[in-house]
């Protein structure tokens, strides 16, 4: 067999290594040029990603010298190859079948190769546990650092968590007596750039629960029953390591209105609206923060009583909160001369991305003046206002949109708050 050919697929499975198929090639072309103890390696990778394969069995048991077709039974007149002797169980009259399949002693080849394939699935104290079905998925568990301290602004949103879950968990002996559980949902709406994402992550870490994060990406799968199972899976996951606080980001997107979505999609709302409900087994101590920028779009019935059942608006920062978000951003950059409190007036309507922006160009302005002159400035108060005038917020386009909304579709009194809002800001 020529070494040029197998350098060559072997180059190629290190450029693929998920072709099994290309794999198996080499693997067998491996056996056939005597080189045994290689073909178990690939053999040993295409078992771990598939246990169940069937012909990387039978070439793993050719490579050992197990007798599968092609290779010499054990005890025959032809020795079996050298690398596969040390391996295999003593042949001859006196010796006795080794248990398994095709006198394969599977048991011994687990300990010899335990470490070139490692056990599909593990409990939490690393015992391998062969029963968990499709829990070897993953998900991204975090224990966040930010508290509700954190955030600037948002009173009338901490409040409504503080009711709903926080105060509860703190006070277990109250929250018996007045029969309130650990589960709740509660929707967060606005403009793009305000902060719910940083908000979800604050709440988890003021309860020091674990958080995950869900995006349409996790689910979506194109396989028929893949994406139910995917957002089963998650939920489970959750409940798994309550207390816990998932945060479903922009909702619309995976809970759209059913009458608008093809039948492939229905069928994920009505799997979001039963792990929702918690049939299986219920979702105490997991609470749920849902965000997305087009409440309206959002399926009716994922807002009933039971699941996101509170809602609230997250608006713009105040002066007081812009301030402090100036100010964390400007962390770490040369500054000087900068009065936050007049940055912070003349960015009224201003979302958190948005001043994050005008500082970015704020220190692009004296970077560029740095370089033009060679001399290092800071940044001032005019790079700021400068930056002000060419940032405009993003949030105006938002607010056109909802106005439609709260003026013609707000008979329910859903988005009161954003009426009152627009009543405010004088949007007509």
């Amino acid at each position: 067999m020529s070494d040029a050919l197998i350098n060559s697929l072997v180059a190629a499975v290190e450029a693929r290594p998920d072709d099994l198929t290309l794999r198996l090639h080499l693997a067998e072309l491996l056996v056939a040029a005597g080189r045994g103890p290689e073909a178990i390696g690939h053999a040993a990778q295409i078992l771990a990603r598939e246990p169940g394969h069937e012909a990387a069995r039978q070439l793993m048991a050719r490579a050992l010298g197990g007798g599968a077709p092609g290779v010499p039974p054990q005890g025959s007149a032809q020795d079996p190859p050298a690398e596969s002797a040390a391996a295999t169980p003593a042949a001859g009259p006196a010796a006795e079948p080794a248990p398994g399949r095709a006198g394969i002693d599977w048991a011994a080849m687990e300990e010899q190769f335990g470490d070139v394939v490692p056990p599909r699935f593990a409990r939490a104290d690393g015992e391998p546990d062969p029963v968990r079905g499709h829990a070897d998925r993953a998900f991204d568990v975090e224990r966040s650092t930010v508290t509700l301290a954190d955030v600037g602004g948002m009173t009338d949103v901490k409040k409504r968590l503080e009711v709903s879950f926080l105060g509860p968990l703190r006070n277990p002996k109250l929250r018996t007596l007045f029969g309130k559980s650990l589960r709740g949902g509660l929707l967060l709406y606005g403009p793009p750039g305000c902060g719910k994402t940083f908000l979800a992550r604050a709440v988890a870490g003021e309860m020091g629960a674990a958080f995950i994060s869900l995006s349409i990406t996790d689910v979506l799968n194109m396989w028929i029953g893949s994406s139910e199972r995917n957002l089963h899976d998650l939920f489970e996951s959750a409940r798994g390591h309550a207390p816990c606080v998932l945060f479903l980001d922009e909702i619309d997107a995976l809970g759209h209105k059913r009458s608008q979505l093809q039948s492939s999609m229905r069928t994920v709302v009505n799997q979001l609206l039963t792990e929702l409900d918690g049939v299986d087994g219920g979702n105490d101590g997991v609470f749920v923060l849902a965000a997305t920028n087009a409440p309206w779009d959002v399926d009716s019935a994922l807002r009933r009583p039971g699941r996101l059942d509170r809602t609230v608006l997250v608006l713009p920062p105040d002066d007081p909160a812009r301030a402090a978000i100036l100010e964390y951003h400007l962390r770490g950059r040369p500054v000087a001369g900068i009065d936050l409190d007049a940055v912070a007036a003349a960015t009224e309507h201003y979302s958190g991305a948005d001043l994050a922006h005008l500082c970015e160009t704020a220190a692009e302005y004296a970077m560029r003046d740095s370089i033009d002159t060679g001399e290092i400035r800071m940044i001032n108060q005019a790079d700021m206002l400068a930056a002000a005038r060419e940032v405009r917020p993003s949030t105006d386009a938002w607010f056109a949109t909802a106005r439609n909304v709260a003026m013609f579709a707000n008979e329910s009194g859903a988005y009161d708050d954003l009426a009152a809002y627009l009543k405010k800001r004088k949007i007509r």
